[in-house]
């Protein structure tokens, strides 16, 4: 498979919804005692095939509720499908809610250690990288503060610059360029751009049309979870467009 990156071989993703409203616990355990709380099936993914070529951006387009971020979280290896089966070739970096891995009561310090294990990298590696990822996500003596005391943007800078230390062979991003503030926002874009000429393979997952247009050169627009169009990018935004002036 040396030219393939990615391949989603028929990934259907089942929820099980309940169909009634329960407003605090003790109600839940009566209903179900009782069983008076039935369960749907929601399909957030249905049988979606494609496949990502080595180096290729994708860009993965579609409403609110398309199925777009559980397409994400499968392929990243966080949820498993429950039908079919996602192969990757090769170190995945997910960039998705950033700083989610954080123990809030550990320091920022702590956490480098931590979420760089849960990345899969090995102490060793963390320690000789560390006054980088430190240096980058301008902390500075917050390092040493519990991450309970962080702001969401603070914790979005740190994940970034623990995930983003090595480069890897594919990059998950979803909405990621709008990490803190414009300045960090603008360091950021960068370190995504200085990956994508080393030939990193890309999942992006954004609203804005223009940085699709600008980032990747393929994509699929995902509706109520399953694939409508796939193809060149701006032959895929042409119809999402249509779709969001109709």
């Amino acid at each position: 498979m040396g030219n393939i990156a990615i391949k989603a071989d028929h990934i259907g993703m089942r929820f099980n919804m309940s169909t009634v409203k329960v407003d605090n616990l003790k109600e839940y355990v009566i209903k179900k005692i009782t069983r008076r709380i039935q369960y749907r099936d929601f399909w957030a993914l249905k049988d979606v095939d494609f496949t990502v070529k080595r180096g290729e951006r994708l860009g993965i387009l579609g409403l609110n509720g398309a199925g777009k971020s559980t397409l994400l979280k499968v392929i990243a290896g966080v949820m498993k499908p429950t039908e079919g089966k996602v192969t990757t070739y090769g170190r995945v970096v997910p960039l998705l809610e950033l700083g989610a891995g954080f123990d809030v009561q550990y320091t920022g310090a702590e956490n480098i250690f931590l979420y760089g294990a849960v990345l899969g990298y090995s102490r060793e590696f963390i320690k000789e990288k560390y006054n980088e990822i430190v240096t980058f996500s301008e902390l500075g003596e917050f390092i040493d503060v519990p991450v309970k005391n962080y702001s969401s943007g603070m914790k979005a800078r740190l994940g970034f610059s623990i995930a983003t230390i090595v480069e890897p062979d594919i990059l998950i991003l979803d909405e990621i360029l709008a990490v803190g503030d414009a300045k960090f926002r603008k360091k950021s874009e960068k370190k995504i751009k200085s990956m994508f000429k080393e030939g990193v393979t890309v999942l992006f997952v954004s609203h804005n049309i223009e940085q699709v247009l600008s980032i990747c050169d393929t994509a699929i627009l995902l509706e109520k979870g399953t694939i409508v169009a796939q193809g060149k990018v701006e032959k895929v935004v042409e119809v999402y467009t249509k779709k969001l002036e109709s």
